[in-house]
């Protein structure tokens, strides 16, 4: 066995090792190892993912920021990430580094995320289709409340109608909802409050 892959195996049993246990690490396969930071349940997160060469950790690894969880982060983020993982790992050259740079960027994520709103994808999908369906012609619904009007406002509905609107979900749109749950497959915090507060006001719930 070559130094480098010698060096490979003790790294890999000693990540294995301390991220026992914690959901945000993920071992991909022997050469490719992630890290997710920010908000599990939020939109201000990130994938980390650096891949090991045959030459690491003799040469830098490969610092992807390019995976699919990462879709709606800017460029100048991932680039600004990237930068600063590289400066790290100059420093490590000769060693595993692996965590390393994972541990590095634990404490600049509020920094790095400050203007970005990483994975707000489904939102902006369902602003955009429920824009379509108001230019194709959608009336607004006669019993459609204040709240709607400002629900669709905000997710890109009733431009160009003018009127209130009570928004409509395609069968896609409600699968992506659905999917929105994190890994426990628990919906986020507060996703049924708004059921309930019209659900009180329908019965004259007694306030607390």
């Amino acid at each position: 066995m070559s130094e480098t892959k010698e060096m490979q195996t003790e790294e890999r049993e000693a990540l294995v090792s301390i991220y026992e246990g914690d959901t945000f690490f993920k071992q991909i396969n022997a050469e490719t190892y992630q890290y997710k930071y920010g908000e599990e349940d939020g939109n201000k997160s990130f994938l980390l993912e650096i891949i090991w060469h045959e030459t690491y950790p003799n040469e830098l690894p490969t610092i992807n920021m390019d995976t699919f969880y990462n879709r709606n982060m800017s460029r100048t983020v991932k680039d600004k990430i990237t930068s600063i993982l590289k400066e790290e790992g100059e420093q490590w050259l000769g060693c595993g580094m692996t965590y390393t740079l994972f541990e590095c960027l634990k404490d600049k994520v509020e920094e790095l995320l400050v203007d970005e709103n990483c994975n707000s994808g489904a939102d902006q999908v369902i602003g955009t289709n429920d824009q379509a369906e108001t230019e194709a012609g959608a009336r607004p619904d006669d019993g459609s409340s204040d709240e709607d009007e400002r629900g669709n406002k905000a997710g890109g509905g009733g431009a160009g109608g003018g009127g209130q609107k009570k928004e409509h979900l395609t069968k896609a749109q409600k699968r992506r909802q659905w999917d929105r749950v994190d890994n426990k497959g628990n919906r986020p915090r507060g996703w049924d409050w708004v059921d309930i507060v019209k659900h009180l006001s329908q019965t004259g719930g007694k306030p607390e």
